[in-house]
């Protein structure tokens, strides 16, 4: 059997809540590294005399690692247990850095196993998600096919959150718009945001890497009027937009929301996704002292979306 394993990088404090969580998320089993254990001279269950300087070992803070199997689909688990795990300074534990990253544990090709987890996938009344390597035949007038390969890091685009903000897009979008992705990862709203007739996009991504692989998934698709460049959030950003996009944590959101105003158009809209239900309140309560009205609430299990306006230039 195949496994994947998944390593948070915490700190020593916040060890056991992030074991629990992984064990919680459908992990078989975790492996602790934590630099506490190797502060001082020890003797091991064997008698033996262990000094932390005569053998590698996690220097500072903590790694917890969890092996699930190649069963558990664990791509789409990414984004809840990051979230998760940022979640526990809430209860006055330090996450530390909080990433979260995922390996398969052998040999094996990774995007063979990929592929057992990614197949089209329907995600709104016209925009399907289409992995590279399949064929697909449309099934209705008007559907419009997403051609991905998202790689290990940026998700199959099947996560609630991205379906929150596809079907957004759908009821908002009219065509000729310019549009500003903030945090593009994978590409797919980018790509959808055109595929719907937006003139021009602008995706942005703090994370070169990102950047690359949004680019690769352009080259699978009909698109031509997509721009992707390595940005933090919209610092720098000119472009006036009638609609900015952002699927992101809401612990990002927050700093980008004050910047929204400065890129959007009178009238123009901002779409956000990547929230949490117990985070909602708090992001609806930013985007107001902003001076953006929201217009729409999605739900979609414990995710939500906003849908928020500038006022127009006889409204401010």
């Amino acid at each position: 059997m195949q496994w994947i394993s998944v390593t948070v990088d915490t700190t020593t404090e916040a060890v056991e809540a992030v074991s629990n969580l992984l064990m919680e998320t459908g992990a078989e089993g975790v492996k602790i590294d934590d630099a506490a254990d190797f502060a001082h001279e020890t003797i091991s269950d064997t008698g033996v005399w262990l000094d932390p300087d005569s053998f590698k070992h996690q220097e500072n803070g903590a790694q917890v690692t969890a092996y699930f199997s190649e069963q558990v689909n664990v791509p789409e688990l990414l984004p809840e247990l990051t979230h998760r795990v940022h979640q526990l300074s809430e209860f006055g534990l330090d996450p530390g850095a909080g990433t979260v990253k995922m390996a398969a544990v052998d040999e094996k090709d990774w995007a063979n196993t990929w592929k057992k987890y990614y197949h089209p996938v329907r995600l709104s009344r016209y925009l399907t998600i289409v992995p590279s390597w399949e064929d697909y035949q449309v099934e209705q007038q008007n559907e419009q096919v997403i051609r991905l390969d998202p790689g290990q890091a940026f998700g199959t685009g099947t996560h609630p959150t991205t379906q929150l903000m596809l079907g957004a897009l759908e009821t908002l979008m009219r065509g000729g718009e310019e549009v500003i992705d903030v945090g593009t990862g994978s590409g797919v709203l980018a790509i959808a945001a055109e595929l719907l007739g937006a003139d021009h996009i602008l995706a942005t991504d703090v994370d070169q890497v990102a950047v690359d692989n949004a680019q690769s998934n352009l080259a699978l698709n009909p698109v031509t009027h997509i721009d992707v460049i390595a940005n933090d959030l919209l610092t720098g950003i000119e472009a006036q937009a009638d609609l900015v996009l952002a699927n992101i944590l809401a612990e990002v959101l927050l700093p980008l929301i004050p910047q929204v105003p400065a890129v959007l158009k009178p009238k123009g809209q901002l779409v956000l996704s990547g929230i949490y239900y117990d985070k909602a309140d708090v992001i609806k309560q930013a985007l107001i002292d902003n001076g953006l009205a929201v217009t729409q609430m999605r739900t979609l299990g414990d995710w939500v979306a906003y849908v928020a306006q500038r006022p127009g230039a006889d409204e401010s």
